[in-house]
């Protein structure tokens, strides 16, 4: 048994006649452990790109609804009273009548 140990200590299945069979299981081994690390790097990279879009998604739908809540503003009808009242425009006090155009020509 410290024998066996002994050997393996001093790589000599990595030199002795049939270590052919070792050395492709190393390399096969060592090959798989850079697909490993590739991969798990990618994947944190992946995560990092979600984290950083999922950031800028909030600001971007946090901007929409502030803008949205200030063209809600701008749409009432006090608003825009108060801004016609600065330029001396004043409300009609009759309300918009409907004009209706009769044609001879057929619509196409």
């Amino acid at each position: 048994m410290k024998k066996n140990i002994y050997s393996i200590l001093r790589g000599k299945f990595l030199i002795s006649d049939d270590s052919f069979k070792n050395w492709r299981i190393i390399i096969f081994i060592s090959f798989l452990a850079i697909i490993m690390i590739a991969s798990s790097h990618s994947a944190d990279q992946k995560v990092y790109e979600i984290a950083n879009l999922t950031n800028e998604v909030k600001e971007l739908r946090s901007a929409f609804v502030d803008k949205r809540g200030r063209l809600m503003q701008l749409k009432k009808e006090s608003f825009v009273e108060a801004e016609m009242k600065e330029k001396d425009i004043g409300i009609s006090l009759n309300p918009p009548t409907k004009i209706i155009v009769k044609s001879s020509k057929p619509v196409k």
